[in-house]
């Protein structure tokens, strides 16, 4: 049933949002306990937990990026792009408005900012989320993120990328998880890095795993 699969979608893209954002706003309130590391191994336990939970339900994609990179794949129908965005939108912004009532006088709420400037966290942005789709289209069936070897290997690369580039770009790699804590917060200065750099970055991913792997499973179950 497709509800099953959108309401996957929300909760998966809610957890997300909710432990990932969740982390950096604990960090902040701490005063460090969590630690950049921890931050970057909170993102990537929850993407491999959701894969894990989410795989055989809705695909654990979580991400309008992976979404679309599934489509112009022809491994996921183009009918269900849309509900799946409007799905992860839904439990990112549930996630961020929980966040802002738990920690009310946080002032960014987890949103991606650029510590460099806004060209430096473009092209990173466009080359982690080229990385990342390339390593979703080797371990996944059809357009279905599921079973240990996704969970390993997606949440592996989102924490490694989250690791060495989240203090300088954020390392979001996820329009939506970027877009629903800054509109909560109201930090919408430099959103448009975080909603167009993935996209780019998703469809190189898609054209460069094309290139590496002509003969790859076309699917759209």
């Amino acid at each position: 049933m497709e509800y099953r699969k959108y309401f996957g979608e929300i909760v998966g893209t809610f957890a997300l949002v909710f432990c990932g954002t969740g982390a950096i706003i604990i960090n902040q309130e701490s005063g460090g306990a969590i630690t950049h590391l921890g931050i970057a191994i909170t993102f990537g336990l929850i993407v491999a937990s959701m894969i894990f939970a989410l795989g055989d339900v809705s695909g654990a994609h979580l991400n309008p990026a992976v979404t679309l990179s599934f489509a112009v794949k022809q491994r996921f129908p183009w009918k269900s792009v849309v509900p799946y965005i409007i799905a992860q939108g839904a439990g990112a912004f549930i996630a961020s408005v929980a966040l802002k009532i738990l920690f009310p006088d946080n002032e960014t709420l987890g949103a991606t900012l650029p510590a460099g400037s806004q060209a430096q966290s473009f092209i990173l942005e466009v080359i982690l989320t080229m990385i990342l789709v390339m390593v979703i289209f080797n371990v996944t069936t059809g357009a279905k993120e599921k079973g240990l070897t996704a969970a390993i290997a997606i949440g592996g690369v989102v924490g490694l990328e989250a690791l060495f580039a989240g203090p300088i770009c954020g390392a979001s790699m996820n329009p939506i998880r970027s877009i629903s804590p800054a509109v909560v917060s109201g930090h919408v200065e430099s959103l448009w890095i975080y909603i167009v750099a993935p996209i780019i970055g998703a469809l190189l991913g898609v054209f460069t795993h094309h290139i590496l792997y002509p003969k790859s499973n076309v699917s759209t179950n």
